[in-house]
C-alpha cells in the first residue's frame, strides 16, 4: 500500500508548503487567515482545514522579519479527554492551552531570548530563560488527563484572566516588535458538545483586540455558535469547496497526489488518466478520501478502481459515519435516518435518472433539494451527514418547482458510482456532464420524513454527553491507521483505544522494525487517530 500523508499532523510544519497545490480558492482562504480580520473556515472531514491553517502559519512565519505577525497554531483536539468536575473546565483548559502555546511559540521562533515581563503572566509565574514546565502547562496537562480520574479538581490558580491574557499580549507585542499575532485554532471546539462549542466561540469573540486576530477551522452544519457570537458580523465565513463542475478540478486533484506519490503511482496516473479522474471525481473534493483510495488501489488499472469504488464507497465511508452512533447515542435516530435516506431514496432516485439522462445524451446530475420548511430533524440529519462528507451543502435559497424555496445538496460522487457494476466504464461519463439544474426535489412533507420525525426528538445538552470509557475500552482496530501500524499494536498487547492513548514511544519501540524515528511518527498517527476517533 502507498505510504501517503492522510493527516495534516503527520507532516513537519516546516514542510507544509512541500505539499501545498494551490488554487485560486485555496490561495483566498490562506490569504485571508493572514489578514487581520477574523476567519471561520468551515469544511468537512479531510477537505484540508488543517492543512490550509498550516500553510498561512508558515507563510507568516517566514515573512516575520517583514510584516511582524507572530502565528500561533493551536488544536483543541484534545477537548474529548477533559473530564474533571470543574463546571468552567473548557474554558480553563483552552485559556491554559492558548498561553502555554504562546510561550513555546515564541520560544521556538527564537523571541525570548530575554524574557520579556509580561511571559510570566502567560506562565502563570516567574520563569527562567530556559522556559522549563510552567504552571499553565501543568494545568493544561492535568486537564488532558482527567479523563483517568474524573473526580479530582484541577487547581487553576495562576491562570489569567482573558483580560489579564490580552494586556500580556499587548505587551508582548511592544517589547518584541510584533505587530499582531494571528492565531490559528484547528479543531476548534468538540463536534457534538454545543455548550464547549459556545465558549469557545464567546472566547474567539471576547480575544479580539488591535493586536489579536483570531481564525477557527469549524465543521459545516454542527458547529453552534452561541447568542455573543454572531458569524456574520464576528468573522469572515469562509468555505471549502473544491469545486467538482470547474475545468481544472481533476488537475489539482492531480497534483495533490502527485506531490507525495512515488514514481511507480506516477506512471499509473499517467497510463491510466480516465481511471484516476474517475477515483478524483470520487473523492468529491476532499483530498483524503482521494489518497486513500489511490493507496487501495496503485496499479489504478479498471479492476483494482472497480474494486475500490465498490468497497470503500459502499462500506468504508458509511461504517465512519454509522460508528457516530455508537459514541453518540442521543443522535442514532439522525445517523441511522440520514443513511437509510440517502442510501435507499436519494441515491437509487438519482441514479434512475442518470441512466435515462446518458441513453439521451442530456446532462446529468448528482444533486438534491430539500424544501426550506422540511422537519428539523431533517436538516440535522442532513448536518451531520455534511460533517461526515456523505453530502455537500451546495446552494441555499434555491427556487425549485413551483417557485418554492430550499437548499440544495450534492451527493458524494463515490456513493453514487458504487451503485455500477462497473463504475470506471460509466462514471466518468456521469461526472463529466454534470448539471446542479437537474437536482432530485424533496418537499416539506415528503413521506421519507415520517419515520424520523415519529422515533426521533431534537438534540439537547443534556443528552450530548461523552461516554468517554466506553470509547477507551473499544479494539484498537476501530482506529483508521493502517494494516502495518494495528499489526504493530497487536503485536505490543496494545488491544484497546485506551491501551493506544496510554502507549509511549518507548513502549512502541518494543515492536520489531521500529526505532527511534518510526517511534515517533507512529505514536504521532495513532494518537491523531485516537483523538479524530473520540471526537467524532
Amino acid at each position: 500500500m502507498a505510504d501517503f500523508f492522510f493527516r495534516t499532523e503527520d507532516i513537519r510544519p516546516d514542510e507544509v508548503l512541500n505539499y501545498f497545490v494551490e488554487t485560486s480558492k485555496d490561495r483566498q482562504v490562506v490569504d485571508a487567515l493572514k489578514n487581520r480580520n477574523p476567519v471561520v473556515l468551515v469544511g468537512s472531514r479531510g477537505v484540508g482545514k488543517s492543512f490550509l491553517l498550516r500553510v498561512a502559519q508558515k507563510e507568516l512565519i517566514d515573512s516575520i522579519e517583514k510584516e511582524r505577525v507572530f502565528p500561533v497554531y493551536i488544536s483543541f483536539v484534545r477537548s474529548s479527554l477533559l473530564q474533571s468536575s470543574d463546571p468552567d473546565q473548557f474554558k480553563h483548559w483552552m485559556l491554559a492551552r492558548i498561553c502555554s502555546t504562546v510561550m513555546r511559540s515564541l520560544t521556538k521562533a527564537g523571541l525570548l531570548g530575554g524574557v520579556p515581563r509580561s511571559i510570566g503572566l502567560l506562565a502563570g509565574g516567574k520563569i527562567s530563560t530556559t522556559l522549563e514546565r510552567t504552571k499553565v502547562e501543568e494545568i493544561a496537562d492535568s486537564y488532558e488527563i482527567s479523563w483517568k480520574t474524573p473526580q479530582v479538581a484541577v487547581d487553576v490558580e495562576g491562570l489569567p484572566s482573558i483580560d489579564d491574557f490580552k494586556e500580556a499580549l499587548e505587551d508582548l507585542a511592544d517589547e518584541l516588535n510584533i505587530s499582531r499575532f494571528a492565531f490559528l485554532f484547528d479543531e476548534a471546539a468538540h463536534i457534538f458538545l454545543p455548550e464547549q462549542q459556545r465558549q469557545f466561540f464567546t472566547m474567539f469573540r471576547d480575544l479580539r483586540s488591535h493586536c489579536i486576530t483570531c481564525n477557527a477551522a469549524v465543521y459545516p452544519g454542527v458547529t453552534t455558535f452561541g447568542e455573543t457570537f454572531q458569524p456574520v458580523h464576528d468573522a469572515t465565513m469562509l468555505t471549502i469547496d473544491r469545486d467538482i463542475l470547474s475545468t481544472d478540478y481533476v488537475e489539482n486533484m492531480r497534483e495533490i497526489v502527485q506531490k507525495q506519490a512515488d514514481s511507480n503511482i506516477l506512471t499509473q496516473i499517467a497510463q491510466n488518466g480516465k481511471n484516476f479522474s474517475t477515483l478524483a471525481y470520487a473523492a468529491t473534493g476532499n483530498p483524503r478520501l482521494l489518497l486513500k483510495t489511490i493507496a487501495q488501489c496503485p496499479k489504478i488499472n479498471s479492476q483494482q478502481v472497480n474494486e475500490t469504488i465498490r468497497e470503500f464507497y459502499r462500506t468504508d465511508i458509511w461504517a465512519e459515519h454509522s460508528t457516530l452512533s455508537e459514541k453518540y447515542v442521543g443522535h442514532r435516530a439522525l445517523i441511522d435516518w440520514g443513511r437509510d435516506f440517502i442510501e435507499s431514496q436519494v441515491i437509487p432516485d438519482i441514479k434512475n435518472k442518470n441512466d435515462q439522462y446518458l441513453l439521451s445524451d442530456k446532462a446529468t446530475s448528482a444533486f438534491f433539494w430539500i424544501h426550506r420548511d422540511a422537519p428539523e430533524l431533517v436538516k440535522e440529519a442532513l448536518r451531520v451527514l455534511a460533517y461526515t462528507g456523505i453530502v455537500v451543502e451546495h446552494a441555499v435559497g434555491i427556487k425549485a418547482t413551483r417557485a418554492e424555496i430550499g437548499k440544495r445538496y450534492l451527493i458524494n460522487l463515490g456513493c453514487l458510482f458504487a451503485l455500477e457494476s462497473t463504475p470506471t466504464s460509466t462514471s466518468f461519463e456521469v461526472a463529466k456532464e454534470l448539471t446542479p439544474k437537474r437536482m432530485t426535489e424533496y418537499g416539506s412533507n415528503h413521506p421519507s420524513y415520517r419515520r424520523l420525525t415519529e422515533q426521533a426528538e431534537l438534540i439537547t445538552d443534556e443528552v450530548m454527553t461523552l461516554a468517554l470509557n466506553i470509547q477507551l475500552e473499544r479494539p484498537a482496530h476501530v482506529l483508521d491507521l493502517t494494516t502495518w501500524q494495528l499489526d504493530k499494536l497487536s503485536e505490543l498487547g496494545l488491544n484497546s483505544v485506551g491501551d493506544v492513548l496510554n502507549a509511549t514511544e518507548a513502549k512502541l519501540k518494543e515492536a520489531n522494525y521500529i526505532g527511534d524515528i518510526r517511534a515517533r511518527r507512529m505514536r504521532n498517527a495513532a494518537v491523531a487517530a485516537v483523538l479524530e476517533y473520540l471526537s467524532g
